[in-house]
């Protein structure tokens, strides 16, 4: 049977269908501080993964005079090609490296699981390289790899302490 609509034509389907939302019964799952502070850090973690572009960047001259002094070999064309590979690839692993603080600041504050593990092993590995970097760092760089660490280990603590794991508990429970 088909209903007539206010234009006075027949459709003999609903356009879309209506779907009732049911109410929920769980209360909502307040975030703490502690995830509340570790997700405040990862934006810092972004900004401080931009500022290493900028630091690569204005460093040029020094990455380059570096080059120049450890490679005598090298000529001066194949210094700037080293120079341009370098800077690219800085900037290019420092907007991935925003792009994954962003994420994982969104996901971890929602309280999803997975995000907290994945933030993990990222924050891992980030201990990992930063202190490897950190044998060959010189100046800033130094600087803003010390940061980079301090900022990793408050970010992975923060996660892991009992009131953190048992909001991610809570909010898992609640999309079941």
């Amino acid at each position: 049977m088909s209903e007539p609509n206010p234009s006075g034509a027949e459709r003999s389907m609903p356009v879309a269908p209506q779907y009732q939302v049911q109410p929920s019964n769980v209360a909502p799952v307040e975030r703490p501080s502690s995830v509340t502070r570790a997700v405040q850090l990862m934006y810092a973690g972004a900004a401080l993964s931009l500022i290493g572009i900028v630091v690569a960047w204005a460093t040029k001259n020094q990455l380059r005079d570096t080059l120049a002094e450890s490679s005598p070999s090298l000529t001066p064309a194949d210094v700037d090609t080293a120079v341009t590979i370098a800077l690219v690839s800085a900037t290019v692993v420092g907007l991935i490296a925003v792009g994954l603080w962003l994420w994982m600041a969104a996901a971890n504050g929602a309280g999803k699981s997975w995000a907290r593990i994945v933030a993990t092993v990222l924050g891992g590995l980030g201990v990992v390289s930063t202190l490897f970097s950190l044998r060959s760092a010189t100046g800033t760089s130094i600087a803003l790899n010390l940061l980079s660490l301090v900022l990793a280990v408050a970010i992975l603590v923060l996660l892991w302490l009992p009131a953190s794991s048992a909001y991610f508990r809570a909010r898992s429970a609640s999309r079941l």
